[in-house]
């Protein structure tokens, strides 16, 4: 049975679990989910995710939500497959990895979103930015960054010298945060700034990055 994705190829949330998919190898069906339809509003859909966000995956009578659980479950499902994000043979390497996957989500991906939303999602539905709102996330970034990168420094990648789920999901909101005018927080920093290029030169990331086209400006 293949895996099926129910998303939205520019989703940073459904970009995350792509890529994680690419890198382990793994087969799977896209289902475009229209958001401007509100499709992700339909009884149909809430019944796989109560919340109505996507994405959704369906694999082998399991339905699961919240993409950082999705990609957890597939590196550890597919584990003899592709590159391991989890450092399943050794312990304290699992460990930070772990801990490093929450650092994205409780102080990176905070304050990355606002910054991504207001600049790139509120602009299609004809919204104007609230620069405010942006300039706080910006100087929350830049305290995330200048850990990161001290931590880069004596790290190739977050968890250590190895490519792991910590840096994979980072992928999405740093793609389209370089796109933007403040790309200079990633550039400015050195170490971050290898780590980035690092991490998107993937061939994952690059198959991901195909798909990620919205609210080019």
């Amino acid at each position: 049975m293949v895996l099926k994705l129910h998303g939205l190829s520019v989703s940073t949330c459904t970009a995350r679990v792509v890529a994680c998919l690419h890198e382990k190898s793994v087969d799977f069906e896209l289902v475009p989910v229209d958001l401007f339809a509100r499709e992700n509003k339909q009884p149909e859909f809430l019944a796989k995710n109560p919340f109505g966000l996507v994405p959704v995956l369906e694999d082998d009578g399991i339905t699961l939500f919240e993409s950082r659980a999705i990609t957890a479950y597939v590196a550890e499902k597919f584990k003899e497959t592709g590159h391991d994000l989890i450092r399943r043979e050794n312990f304290n390497e699992a460990a930070l990895v772990k801990v490093w996957t929450e650092v994205e989500s409780q102080q990176y991906n905070p304050a990355m979103e606002p910054i991504i939303f207001e600049f790139f999602a509120k602009p299609v539905v004809g919204i104007e930015p609230d620069q405010t709102v942006i300039d706080a996330s910006l100087e929350k970034l830049k305290k995330v960054l200048d850990v990161y990168e001290a931590r880069l420094s004596s790290n190739e990648f977050l968890a250590g010298d190895f490519y792991s789920l910590a840096d994979l999901h980072h992928f999405p909101g740093t793609f389209y945060f370089m796109k933007t005018p403040w790309s200079s927080l990633v550039n400015d920093r050195p170490r971050v700034k290898a780590w980035w290029e690092e991490i998107s030169a993937r061939p994952a990331s690059k198959k991901v990055a195909e798909g990620m086209n919205f609210g080019e400006v």
